[in-house]
């Protein structure tokens, strides 16, 4: 591996405010357990993981990505996973040198790692940031123990604030994520919850309602009654307790679930969500990129293992390389847009679809308060239709 050495200071890029960007994204797929709520692709491994194989091996999928994109000038990178800050500082820095040999780089992009309480170390934090990570965003989940026991989380309270504390000395930029609509959870303490998060968060914060996704233990847990979470009226009620503390502490939603101080709104999400170009690196990561009219999805090997192995034989992971057609493309891009509190470019639809809204369902939507228009260039739901915004978009996208 390389050695840890420092980025350029990096400054805010300036442009187009709504330009969808161009993102890299690297999946770290390992944790030290796995959450009983977790559906996201993260394996436990007992011994300890080859880091220098990986990092060869990421290297050598970035230079495939490269020549599907041609060049191109990133705009913001995110390692996500599973728990990527289980990785040594080297590691994150020859990731983040590859990515600057492949595409062009500039200074001020936002570089953002995910991190959890439980695996946080001064030093390690120090070595990310010498590497060029400028933003790190924690998996807290819960501001009190017992909910984070029953969340399966390896870190306690005092664990999730050391580390906020530590991330808001280190690092220009931090966010943290908390789980809400948890059992018995009442409005009251979601309240007095969120309150405290808002007083430790810098400028963002990610706030998800508890789903239960199938081929999860709280899954087997729910179908067998021993797991009640809030049915859809008390979830309503704590997401609109949520909307309203947030705004009033000055960190309203700009996306369903996350929450920035004006200006300080997650560039890489913002690129998945105003349907932008993303590469997708790793095991089981997710890519859309731009072929002339075309948009190509890929997929990679979700087993880190066996992604590995097809890396080396092969120079990519890639399982699954789609062209969408333009209306699976429109489709694509209300589902992203409509998450946003800035709404979805209408023409930029239009120009995807072949068509507008239905004059009908538009106005059907408009009259019961779930969608507005901005103008006559941007479509949004509404509060209430944010509530349902599974069935407006489907709706719209007939």
């Amino acid at each position: 591996m390389t050695a840890v050495t420092p980025f350029a200071s990096r400054q805010p890029v300036t442009g187009d405010p709504l330009d969808p960007g161009f993102g890299v994204y690297v999946h770290w797929p390992f944790c030290a357990a796995k959450c009983p709520y977790c559906d996201f692709n993260s394996h436990v491994r007992h011994q300890p993981v080859d880091q220098d194989r990986f990092v060869a091996a990421f290297l050598a999928e970035m230079e495939t990505m490269r020549r599907l994109t041609g060049p191109r000038t990133v705009t913001s990178i995110f390692m996500g996973g599973g728990t990527p800050s289980l990785m040594q500082p080297s590691t994150v820095d020859a990731i983040l040198s590859g990515i600057s040999r492949h595409w062009h780089m500039p200074d001020g992009i936002e570089i953002t790692m995910e991190a959890n309480p439980s695996s946080v170390e001064a030093e390690r934090f120090r070595g990310y940031r010498a590497a060029g990570v400028n933003r790190v965003s924690l998996g807290v989940q819960a501001l009190n123990d017992r909910d984070l026991r029953f969340l399966g989380r390896l870190h306690d309270v005092e664990d999730a604030l050391k580390a906020i504390r530590l991330a808001r000395e280190i690092f220009p930029r931090m966010s943290f994520d908390l789980i809400y609509a948890r059992p018995n959870q009442t409005v009251a303490e979601w309240d007095a919850e969120l309150k405290q998060a808002v007083s430790y968060a810098v400028d963002h914060l990610s706030l998800y309602q508890l789903t239960i996704e199938e081929g999860t233990p709280f899954y087997g847990l729910h179908k067998a009654g021993k797991l009640v979470v809030p049915d859809g009226e008390q979830s309503a009620i704590l997401y609109e307790a949520t909307q309203e503390i947030t705004a009033r502490e000055g960190m309203p939603a700009y996306e369903v679930s996350n929450h920035a101080r004006p200006g300080a709104e997650s560039r890489h999400n913002l690129t998945y969500w105003r349907y932008g170009d993303y590469v997708g690196i790793g095991p089981g990561a997710h890519g859309r990129l731009s072929a002339g009219d075309a948009k190509i999805a890929t997929a990679t090997e979700r087993h880190p293992e066996t992604w590995l192995g097809r890396v080396e034989a092969e120079g990519h992971g890639v399982v699954d390389r789609e062209v969408l057609a333009l209306s699976e493309q429109a489709d694509e891009l209300l589902l992203m847009g409509l998450r946003l509190t800035e709404g979805v470019d209408l023409a930029r639809w239009q120009a995807l679809a072949g068509r507008g809204p239905d004059p009908d369902r538009e106005q059907f939507l408009i009259d019961h308060g779930f969608i507005e228009r901005l103008g006559n260039s941007r479509l949004r739901c509404t509060p209430a239709g944010m509530l349902i915004l599974d069935a407006v978009v489907a709706d719209l996208a007939c």
